[in-house]
Order: structure tokens, then C-alpha cells, then sequence
């Protein structure tokens, strides 16, 4: 069993290694006679992509994708979607000095105590560029999505880089996606290059937090003890390389709040219910109430730098190490496009599993 696949009808199965051949998704469960074409992928392929600004690894991967099955003149056909990505720009020899030992912060020594066995070369699956093969499965999603909720829409931004924070007062969403950092405050953005520039100038790496946003999503997705949405949103993100903590809605600042602060007020609205605040994050007992559905994560500092760190290597051998190749100094910034790729897989599945239980039969207020 190696748990490569996500989602429970509509599912993704990743497959490849960093410095393999090609990686990529078989996606199943798609429904027959969406619209869809390479074209369409690659545009969140491209907001992923290494190399892109000076403040991601400079590895140079195009990233282009094929569509190998399950597409007909445009259209899905409901049968498995396959998804290849070529890896064109491997230096494997970049990790030939780690060939025996363990990185620090690196899931090598987890890899060796396991199975015996591990690809160096750039990690292999625990490697970041498989997400790669999630984003262009997000990209599926999103074309589902644009069809059967066309009013749904998912953004994901940075919030915080170190000591650095997001002001949420200056908030402009249409910003996120004309800076490097994918923040929403452009008059931040000079700080934020400056201050990113010392860290890898240092030989440093950085850590930052992330939200996503949907909004429009419908209420009644979910189910409540072990299909909450909130519990596969929470698993979707902490699934991505490096993430530590997941929050949605207030999430971990609920525990200094009272009952009655917490509490998110309703009253009657002339299109039904209304929430008078949103402490919950859009989610009520795992099931989704209508609201702007909020979840943040936590993205630890990449751990590949070129400083030196001690570690063993597989003899035993107490060593220092240089981990060397080509690596982000802010392994955050690329965490956007695939969170917002992993939070279209989990709406649209949750979105078929409704479907498939209720037929989208709701109940009635007023």
C-alpha cells in the first residue's frame, strides 16, 4: 500500500520522481463532457513553475503537460484522465555527495528507516516537484468546477514570510497575481523582495503561511464524523511537502475566545440565511454553511541551504553537510498555486459525493 492516490470519487493518482523521465496524475472519476484541453492546464501549471522570478529555484522545467487519455475533441469522455509532465532540466548530479548521508529537515533518513531504499536524487516522491502532477489534477477540477459551480472561486496568497506579515487592511486581491510572492498589498512587495534577498544572500531559507479563500461554494458539502469538508481540506494542505499546521477559520486563536465571541450570529436575509460574522471559517459540523470557506497553513523553511549542517550518514558517521542544487530560498512562494489546486480536488469531490447521496435536496427556512 502506498497511498498515492487522493479523493474518494473524484480522485488523483500521482505518479514519477523528481529526477525521473516524466511525473504526472491519472485523474478518475471526472465527469463525461466537460470542456477541457492542454491549454487550460497549463495555465496553473505555469503559476507553479520553477524558474518563473529569481526568488524560486532556478531548475528551468518548462512544465508542459499532455493529456494522454480520456479526453475526445475537447471533451472528457468519463473515463481515466492521464496527465504527463516531462522533467527536462535534472542535475542529479548536484546530490551525488548525499548519495550516503541524510539531509537535515529532509525526509531521507525517514525514507532509509522505512524502506531500505531511497531516490537521492532531489528527494525522488518526497520531492516538491511532484506537485507538479497535483496542480495540472487541479487544473481538472477547475474545469469541473467552472461548470457545475460557476459561481465558486478559489484564491490562495501569502500572508506572512518570516518576520514578515501581511497588512490585512491593505488587502487587494488584485495584486496577488502581479508579484512574485503572490501577495495581496503591491506597496509590501519592495520590503518583502529586500527582505528575501538577505535570506538567500545569507545562504538562509525562510518559512511562510498561506491562505485560501473559496468563495461561492455551496452550503450542504460535507459529512459529519469522517467525510467533514474541513477534515479533508486540513488533510489536502498538510499532504503538501513542508506543511506543518493547518488552521481553518480562526483556527488556533479560537482558543482564547469566549462562547459567546466565537459564536457566529444569524439572522433572516431577504436570500435566507446570514451570518453576521464567520469565526468557523464557512464549515459547521464538517458540513459547509454558504460562507467564504477560509483555511490557512503553515509552510516550514526549505530545508535544503548551503550552510553547513551536522548530520550521520548511512555508516553511522557523525558528518557536516552542504546540501547543494538548486532550491528556493522560500519554498512558500509555490505553495499557492498547488493549494489552490489541492482545495478544487477536495470541493469538487465533496461536491459529487452530495450529489451522489442527496441529489442536491436541501432544507428549507421560512
Amino acid at each position: 500500500m502506498s497511498f498515492n492516490t487522493f479523493g474518494r470519487v473524484f480522485t488523483f493518482t500521482t505518479w514519477g520522481e523528481s529526477h525521473g523521465p516524466a511525473l504526472g496524475a491519472t485523474v478518475d472519476g471526472c465527469p463525461p463532457g466537460v470542456a477541457l484541453d492542454e491549454a487550460w492546464i497549463q495555465q496553473f501549471l505555469d503559476r507553479r513553475r520553477p524558474g518563473s522570478s529569481k526568488f524560486t529555484t532556478q531548475r528551468q522545467e518548462p512544465d508542459r503537460v499532455r493529456i494522454l487519455s480520456g479526453v475526445f475533441e475537447g471533451r472528457t469522455t468519463g473515463t481515466p484522465i492521464q496527465l504527463m509532465i516531462e522533467n527536462t532540466d535534472q542535475r542529479s548530479k548536484d546530490y551525488g555527495e548525499i548519495a550516503q548521508a541524510f539531509r537535515p529537515g529532509h525526509a531521507d533518513i525517514a525514507y532509509h528507516l522505512k524502506y531500505g531504499i531511497r531516490d537521492y536524487r532531489g528527494g525522488g516522491r518526497s520531492s516538491a516537484r511532484e506537485t507538479a502532477a497535483r496542480v495540472a489534477a487541479g487544473g481538472v477540477a477547475q474545469a469541473v468546477l467552472r461548470e457545475l459551480a460557476p459561481g465558486l472561486k478559489i484564491t490562495g496568497y501569502m500572508v506572512q514570510m518570516g518576520e514578515l506579515h501581511l497588512d490585512r487592511g491593505r488587502f487587494d486581491a488584485e495584486e496577488i497575481g502581479r508579484n512574485p510572492f503572490f501577495l495581496p498589498d503591491a506597496s509590501a512587495v519592495p520590503a518583502w523582495e529586500d527582505y528575501l534577498n538577505g535570506i538567500r544572500k545569507a545562504q538562509d531559507s525562510v518559512g511562510a503561511a498561506l491562505e485560501v479563500l473559496i468563495q461561492g461554494c455551496p452550503p450542504g458539502l460535507g459529512a459529519p464524523v469522517y467525510a467533514k469538508l474541513d477534515t479533508d481540506l486540513a488533510a489536502a494542505m498538510m499532504s503538501i511537502n513542508a506543511v506543518k499546521g493547518v488552521e481553518i477559520g480562526e483556527g488556533m486563536a479560537a482558543a482564547a475566545l469566549t462562547g459567546t465571541a466565537n459564536a457566529d450570529e444569524i439572522r433572516m436575509g431577504n436570500e435566507g440565511p446570514r451570518f453576521l460574522t464567520n469565526h468557523a471559517g464557512g464549515i459547521l459540523g464538517g458540513i459547509s454553511t454558504g460562507q467564504d470557506i477560509l483555511v490557512r497553513f503553515a509552510v516550514k523553511p526549505t530545508s535544503s541551504i548551503l550552510t553547513p549542517r551536522r548530520t550521520i550518514n548511512q555508516r553511522g558517521e557523525e558528518i557536516e553537510l552542504i546540501t547543494k542544487g538548486r532550491h528556493d530560498p522560500c519554498v512558500g512562494i509555490r505553495a499557492v498555486p498547488i493549494a489552490e489546486a489541492m482545495a478544487a480536488c477536495v470541493i469538487l469531490d465533496h461536491l459529487l459525493l452530495d450529489r451522489a447521496q442527496t441529489g442536491g435536496q436541501r432544507g428549507r427556512i421560512g
